[in-house]
């Protein structure tokens, strides 16, 4: 089915717009009439109504004339082509028109020979621009789909230690990401991803990398990044910028809604340098199979730990009631399968947001204990001191004790 033109004429006068609309035969020149306006506010809310692509206009209509409705009409809709039918034989109008970038500037009576010749102008020129604007895309999408090619091959070969580091850093600039080591490199695995599973072959597949892609950028997509996948269907984030602990569970409750799909999310912070970058890929991979271990209880208490361990009401209780589980048995699961006990966990993912901010924000320290869930600043430098070795105060200033590792 041809999809025509859509044309409005606006005319004060019933005759003149009667006389335009019955004077060319508009579905010969792929065009239509989809509405008639007899002043020039009438007009402007039927053209915007119906996204007209050509405006036949008088200069003088009541309410509004027809220059002030163009001047609105190039701001709410510019891609419109505007065609002057005026009485008016004076310079000073015409030029007006012409600032406005109409199409032209007839003087009634208009001849229909005159009206149809320049209607195909017209015609031809929005195919010309509509040609234009599809070929621009296609362009456009090549070089986008050719990018994304260039950036899986140079991750692919990054990562297994392919790449010198000149050629490390000369693709980094050519894909516009920092030149310095990437602070994380996160891993998805599913069982649903595996692309030696029977049900994702070719299309399917493409589609489904497409989608959990899609979602990634979705989820940093403020932060500077690189997303691909290996040959086994695993999909990895190099990340620049820190991480909050629960863009796990963002990705992991994204792809469930979305995708239908049970996930496992590990990071691995990067400490070295770009060529260390496929050391970390390594464990990274290999931590991330031994995630898959842990059971669906477990994987829901630890996002839920993720989202809530902030708030100084979770507790033991609490999260056993909303996962609907004994406490007791939650504890002894948690700290079997992830060997770490429940206030343990709480207690490594609020350090390392307090670490987080003592790096990068000027918080007082009490303002630092309320953000990660502590009732009170003692409290907070006492479980501090234990975890990292020294407290919060010495650990701003630098000093850190080099028997306690410092959180990632």
């Amino acid at each position: 089915m041809q999809e025509y033109l859509k044309v409005l004429i606006a005319d004060d006068e019933p005759n003149i717009r009667e006389g335009i609309r019955d004077s060319i035969n508009w579905n010969e020149v792929g065009m239509e009439v989809v509405a008639e306006a007899e002043d020039g506010e009438e007009a402007l809310e039927l053209a915007l109504k119906h996204e007209i692509d050509i405006l036949l206009v008088d200069l003088n209509m009541p309410i509004m004339n027809g220059l002030t409705m163009v001047k609105h009409l190039r701001q709410d809709l510019p891609g419109c082509r505007v065609l002057v039918i005026s009485g008016y034989d004076q310079f000073s109008y015409a030029q007006e028109a012409l600032r406005l970038q109409v199409e032209d500037y007839l003087l009634k009576p208009v001849k229909p020979e005159k009206l149809l010749e320049v209607l195909h102008n017209i015609r031809d020129k929005i195919n010309q621009q509509a040609e234009k604007t599809n070929y621009m895309k296609m362009a456009t999408s090549h070089i986008t789909q050719h990018q994304l090619v260039i950036q899986e091959r140079f991750c692919r070969d990054w990562v297994e230690g392919h790449l010198s580091e000149t050629k490390t850093l000369e693709q980094l600039r050519f894909l516009e990401m920092p030149t310095t080591a990437p602070t994380h490199i996160i891993v998805i695995r599913s069982q649903e991803f595996q692309f030696d599973q029977p049900l994702i072959r070719g299309n399917d597949r493409e589609i489904f990398i497409f989608a959990v892609k899609n979602i990634l950028l979705e989820i940093v997509n403020e932060k500077k990044s690189l997303i691909f996948t290996d040959s086994k269907g695993l999909f990895f984030i190099i990340l620049w910028g820190q991480v909050q602990e629960d863009l796990f569970s963002k990705i992991e409750n994204a792809i469930q809604e979305y995708l239908k799909a049970a996930a496992t999310v590990y990071a691995e912070p990067i400490t070295g340098d770009l060529m260390d970058v496929p050391t970390f890929y390594k464990n990274c991979k290999s931590k991330v199979y031994g995630e898959s271990i842990v059971s669906p209880i477990v994987k829901r208490a630890r996002n839920y730990i993720r989202e809530h361990y902030t708030s100084t009401d979770l507790t033991l209780d609490s999260l056993a009631q909303s996962l609907q589980v004994s406490p007791v048995y939650l504890s002894r699961t948690i700290k079997q399968e992830l060997g770490l006990s429940f206030v343990s966990l709480i207690t490594q993912m609020r350090m390392k947001k307090a670490i987080s901010l003592l790096n990068s924000t000027d918080l007082q320290i009490h303002e630092i204990a309320e953000q990660v869930g502590y009732d009170s600043q003692h409290y907070f430098s006492t479980a501090f001191k234990k975890a990292v070795g020294v407290s919060p105060n010495k650990y701003r200033k630098g000093i850190y004790n080099e028997d306690k590792p410092v959180m990632d």
